[in-house]
């Protein structure tokens, strides 16, 4: 999605130090700087189960059919992969892993908002070895019971494999949950289930009890049983350029959140420990009482989780090219 971009000099600035650098232990599942030129516009995240601190990750539309395997201790790619049998892509906003080992890539975007009578999913099996590859990806035809519309999140249940589609709009969009098992050959409808807030990835936890959804300046929590939504709350997550994309970490201790650009960041958020002894396992990811809280990441990052915040450096933006204005009037 390439709206909201905040390009001004002044606005590079305060988020730089929004994101600042983490503290490098060289370890995996830590913030990390994707180096590949070639991703300019990561719009999803989706933590590796078959290999461990590696993070896949695709551009936005106008890209082609690929998707990149990123390592978290050094930023670099490691694999791409091409995917065949599927058509163009149109707008890939969104990837997910599911139970059966698969990775799910939503081509679910629609910038004209609903103009699109529908969209895809393409599914490949999550490769043993990282390489560059071509695979041959199954793509589903995917339409919405309540007509068209926009969307940037697509979550997999890591129990059930049900897919799910938060849709995007700016007055709150829809939780969207799709058939037992998707098909080829026609269409898979997705039925409205829940509602949620201006949505710009989800994910859940590693045990399908919490999911995750995140706008450009804030993150949302909400328990998930038996296919809806419960309880919400607010999660911390960091202040970012343009932020597009969340992930668990694969042990479901913290949340790991993406941006848009060249040398995207993607910034590591601490989880509270459950009560159990356990670390994330998504029973008790409430905000509050934590050094997440208090303004600090776990990995030395600052990280907000109100929308005020955004607004706040917005303000801040505007207020530093109004003083630029003057200054060159001056």
């Amino acid at each position: 999605m390439r709206s909201y971009r905040l390009t001004a000099l002044g606005a590079a600035a305060l988020l730089a130090l929004a994101a600042a650098p983490a503290f490098a232990d060289g370890g995996a599942d830590r913030s990390f700087t994707i180096e590949d030129p070639r991703i300019t516009e990561s719009s999803g995240l989706a933590a590796s189960r078959a290999h461990p601190g590696i993070y896949w990750t695709h551009n936005d539309s106008d890209d082609g059919p690929y998707v990149f395997a990123v390592d978290s201790r050094t930023g670099k790619t490691v694999a791409t992969i091409t995917m065949k049998g599927v058509g163009a892509p149109r707008d890939v906003e969104a990837i997910s892993l599911g139970p059966d080992g698969n990775l799910y890539v939503g081509d679910i975007g629609d910038n004209l908002n609903g103009s699109w009578d529908h969209v895809w999913i393409y599914r490949f099996p999550e490769p043993k070895v990282l390489r560059d590859a071509t695979v041959r990806a199954t793509q589903f035809d995917v339409k919405y019971a309540d007509g068209p519309r926009n969307a940037e999140s697509l979550m997999v249940h890591p129990r059930t494999g049900r897919v799910y589609i938060a849709s995007k709009n700016e007055e709150g969009g829809g939780l969207y949950e799709g058939p037992a098992e998707l098909k080829t050959g026609s269409d898979n409808v997705f039925r409205r289930v829940g509602e949620v807030p201006w949505v710009t990835d989800g994910a859940f936890s590693p045990d399908g009890r919490e999911l995750v959804l995140r706008s450009y300046f804030s993150a949302r929590g909400y328990a998930f049983a038996n296919g809806r939504l419960g309880k919400d709350y607010p999660v911390e997550s960091p202040l970012l350029p343009q932020s597009e994309s969340v992930t668990y970490t694969a042990d479901g201790s913290a949340l790991m959140y993406g941006s848009e650009g060249k040398q995207s960041r993607v910034v590591r958020v601490d989880l509270p420990k459950t009560g159990d002894g356990g670390s994330g396992g998504g029973a008790t990811h409430r905000a509050g009482g934590t050094k997440e809280a208090a303004g600090d990441g776990g990995d030395g990052v600052p990280v907000k989780g109100t929308t005020l915040t955004g607004v706040a450096v917005l303000a801040g933006i505007g207020l530093l090219l109004f003083l630029g204005r003057r200054r060159r009037k001056g």
